[in-house]
C-alpha cells in the first residue's frame, strides 16, 4: 500500500492542557481552588494545585523540535507547538501528518487522575467531571470525528469511578484511562475483586475499553537511581508486561467476558514471547495454582480482551499472527518523543513493504481495529475518500511542519533518572 492510500488512527497521543480548561466546567464555588496554570518568572509554565507544583508542564512536548533539544525541556507553552494544548492547530498538525483521528490522554493530572484526589470528596469529583466534560465538549467537540473521546477516571472511588463511566458513556463515550497498578498507588490491586467490580461492570455494561498507560502508576522500571537515562527510557515497556500479566491471571478477567483493557503505549515486538511463557505457566503450574480459564489457553484469553499497539516496532509487525491481528493498533504518541510526527506514513509503510503486509492488514491495523476496539466512527462525519494520507496533507498543503529550534534556554543538560522520577511522583501524588 502507498503511503497516501493508508488511513491512520492513532490510539495514544497527549495533551498538554491549556489554562482555561476549568472554565465553564467547574461549579463556581469550587473557581478559586481551581488548578492553575501559572507562569513563572524563569520563563516556565507550571501548574500549581494546593500544595502540588507539577514542573515542566510540557515534557516531552517535543514535536518539531530537532533533537538536541529533548529531555525534561520545554519549560513554557511558548516553546512548544500550539499543536500540543490547541484543538484547532492539532488537527491542523493531523492532518500534515497524514493522521485522520487521535486519542488523547492527559497530562498534569497523571494518567489515573490522582492528583484530583483531595479530603473534599464533592471537590474532587467535580474536579474529574469538569475535565472529563471539558475534553468530551471543547477538545474532541472542536473537531467531530478526528478525537476519540477518553475520560479519566475517579481512582480512588470505584463506586464513583463506576458511576463516571456510565455517566460519560451517556456522551458517546467508550475509553477511560486508569493505572496499570493500583497497588503501586495505595488503593487495592485488580485482585481484589470485591472492591473493583462496581468498575469492571460499569466498563463492560458501557462497552468501555480500559487503557493502562505505561508509567499511569508512578512506577518506573529502572535498575539504580544513578542509573543513565537510557536505561529507564529502554525498560519503559516492562510496566505493561507486569499488567499483562497481572491482569491476565486476575480474577476479572475470567468473570468479565466483555471485559477490554488496552496496553497502551507498551509495544508489541515482546508480545508473543509473553504469550508462550503464559501457556508455559498455566501447563506447568495450573495444577496446584488453581487458575482455570475455561478450557482455552491464557494466550486465547489475552487474544480476548487485551489490545496491545505500536508506533513503528518491526518485530511486533513481523510477528502480528503470532499476537493477533485483531488485537493490534498504531499509535502515534505526538507530541513525545517516540513519535513518528509528521513523517508516520513513509515509516510505516516502510515497516510494512519490509514484511510484505497485506492491505486488509495494514488497514486492520491503522484504523479498523481502533473504530472497532473504541466504537468510533469517523467517517460518520469525514467522508472516507477525504480520510486518506494524502487527502489530509493536501487539505494542509502550506501547515508549517519544519523542524525549529525552540528552547530559550541557553544551558542544557540531561535530566537524570531521579529528576524524572520526582516529576513522575507529583503527576502521580505519591510525592510525600
Amino acid at each position: 500500500m502507498k503511503p497516501d492510500d493508508m488511513i491512520l488512527i492513532s490510539v495514544d497521543d497527549h495533551i498538554v492542557e491549556p489554562s482555561d480548561l476549568f472554565e465553564g466546567h467547574l461549579p463556581a464555588r469550587y473557581a478559586d481552588d481551581a488548578p492553575r496554570l501559572v507562569h513563572n518568572p524563569d520563563g516556565s509554565d507550571t501548574w500549581q494545585f494546593r500544595d502540588a507544583v507539577i514542573p515542566n508542564v510540557a515534557l516531552n512536548a517535543v514535536a518539531g523540535r530537532p533533537k538536541e533539544e529533548y529531555g525534561l525541556e520545554p519549560q513554557g507553552l511558548d516553546e512548544i507547538r500550539p499543536g500540543c494544548f490547541d484543538p484547532n492547530e492539532r488537527v491542523k498538525d493531523m492532518s500534515a501528518g497524514g493522521v485522520l483521528a487521535t486519542m488523547n490522554f492527559p497530562s498534569f493530572p497523571g494518567f489515573a487522575a490522582r492528583l484530583f484526589a483531595t479530603d473534599d470528596p464533592d471537590f474532587s469529583l467535580a474536579l474529574v467531571q469538569a475535565y472529563n466534560d471539558w475534553h468530551i465538549d471543547e477538545w474532541c467537540g472542536s473537531n467531530p470525528g478526528r478525537f476519540i473521546p477518553m475520560a479519566i477516571p475517579v481512582i480512588w472511588d470505584a463506586e464513583l469511578c463506576a458511576k463516571e463511566i456510565r455517566r460519560v458513556s451517556e456522551k458517546g463515550v467508550h475509553s477511560l484511562t486508569f493505572t496499570e497498578n493500583p497497588a503501586a498507588m495505595g488503593y487495592p490491586s485488580f485482585h481484589d475483586l470485591d472492591y473493583w467490580e462496581p468498575v469492571w461492570k460499569a466498563l463492560v455494561d458501557t462497552d468501555t475499553v480500559m487503557n493502562v498507560h505505561i508509567g499511569s502508576s508512578g512506577k518506573l522500571a529502572v535498575t539504580a537511581m544513578d542509573a543513565p537515562m537510557d536505561v529507564m527510557i529502554t525498560l519503559q515497556p516492562i510496566n505493561l508486561v507486569q499488567a499483562a500479566a497481572d491482569l491476565l491471571w486476575s480474577a476479572p478477567i475470567k468473570q468479565y467476558p466483555g471485559l477490554k483493557i488496552a496496553l497502551s503505549e507498551g509495544g508489541t515486538g515482546w508480545v508473543p514471547y509473553f504469550l508462550d511463557r503464559v501457556d508455559r505457566t498455566y501447563e506447568m503450574h495450573s495444577v496446584w495454582t488453581h487458575q482455570d480459564f475455561g478450557g482455552k489457553k491464557p494466550s486465547e484469553v489475552f487474544r480476548d480482551h487485551f489490545l496491545t499497539c505500536f508506533i513503528s516496532d518491526p518485530i511486533g509487525v513481523k510477528n502480528r499472527h503470532e499476537i493477533g491481528i485483531d488485537n493490534i493498533c498504531w499509535e502515534m504518541d505526538y507530541p513525545h518523543s517516540d513519535s513518528m510526527w509528521p513523517g508516520a506514513p513513509e515509516q510505516l509503510a516502510a515497516v510494512f513493504d519490509t514484511y510484505d503486509v497485506p492491505d486488509a492488514e495494514i488497514n486492520q491495523m491503522t484504523y479498523e481495529n481502533a473504530m472497532r476496539w473504541y466504537n468510533f466512527d469517523p467517517f460518520k462525519h469525514i467522508p472516507k475518500e477525504q480520510s486518506t494520507v494524502g487527502a489530509l496533507r493536501s487539505s494542509v498543503a502550506d501547515h508549517d511542519v519544519s523542524v525549529r529550534a525552540l528552547s530559550q534556554h541557553t544551558e542544557k543538560s540531561g535530566p537524570s533518572f531521579a529528576e524524572f522520577q520526582e516529576t513522575a511522583k507529583v503527576i502521580t501524588g505519591l510525592k510525600d
